[in-house]
């Protein structure tokens, strides 16, 4: 069943400025799938009742999505490749965790996301459930301090990695510019950090982060024009996406940490 035309793409503009990247948010990707908060039904009658059938058909769609195995996005990667990246998305979201426990330590959301990544990246959880649950962490995201702030992002794209690949990219920004906020008087913090995430990629790693577009060239998902695209974080996936551009002789090796090392 195909939705209706007034439902399909029925997200607010975005308009406020974004104090974690240092710029006016222009707009967000598409690779979201529908709100139904924003949708109207067409058809007059019990409203609470159309909302459940939506929202099923909705589950129904993700399933025949995660079964099928075809991703028309070229950000969305095949789901061997989104589970090998997943591994690697929730180092680099684990290694600053403690910078969002030690400003909230009550709250478990993106502890519990970092770990659904690392389930799913050992083949323990399916693609669909994971993508009905990858907003579950965003409420984390807003705490006071930014760079608490920044961290639970890192893990809420960290979780995204089920839906689309390229959401590694952008735990590893998200990451890197929690290091910068919560450092601000080191220039080179979040330079130290980018460092860090590429010393620890693997070969296949590198190999599947390689084939998503550059940033700002594919709307179809999370690198499209947005947050990702732009200000600090654009910057720093950039600089990502540069260095996994260059060939290398030899690759170190990953496995699958329980826990990534800390910062010093």
């Amino acid at each position: 069943m195909d939705w209706p035309t007034h439902i399909r793409d029925k997200r607010p503009a975005p308009s406020a400025t974004d104090p974690l990247n240092g710029h006016s948010e222009q707009g967000t990707s598409s690779s979201s799938l529908t709100s139904l908060r924003h949708c109207r039904p067409r058809a007059r009658g019990d409203r609470a009742a159309e909302g459940l059938i939506l929202a099923a058909h909705l589950a129904c769609r993700v399933r025949r999505w995660a079964e099928s195995g075809v991703v028309g996005s070229p950000q969305a990667l095949s789901e061997h490749e989104r589970r090998v990246v997943a591994a690697w998305a929730a180092d680099c979201a684990e290694r600053v965790l403690e910078l969002f426990e030690s400003s909230s330590p009550g709250d478990p959301r993106p502890r519990d996301a970092i770990a659904r990544t690392r389930a799913f990246a050992r083949g323990e959880l399916d693609v669909a459930e994971e993508i009905r649950r990858r907003f579950a962490a965003a409420g984390a995201a807003r705490v006071a301090d930014p760079a608490a702030a920044a961290a639970a992002r890192a893990a809420g794209q960290a979780s995204a990695v089920a839906h689309m690949g390229a959401h590694a990219l952008g735990a590893a920004a998200y990451a890197a510019r929690a290091v910068e906020l919560a450092e601000p008087h080191r220039p080179a913090a979040a330079s130290e950090e980018i460092c860090w995430q590429l010393s620890i990629i693997s070969a296949e790693v590198r190999a599947a982060l390689r084939q998503l577009p550059p940033v700002g060239e594919d709307k179809s998902g999370p690198l499209g024009p947005g947050l990702l695209a732009s200000g600090r974080l654009g910057a720093i996936v950039h600089e990502l996406q540069a260095d996994l551009a260059t060939p290398r002789k030899t690759e170190p090796g990953h496995h699958d940490q329980q826990h990534a090392p800390q910062r010093n």
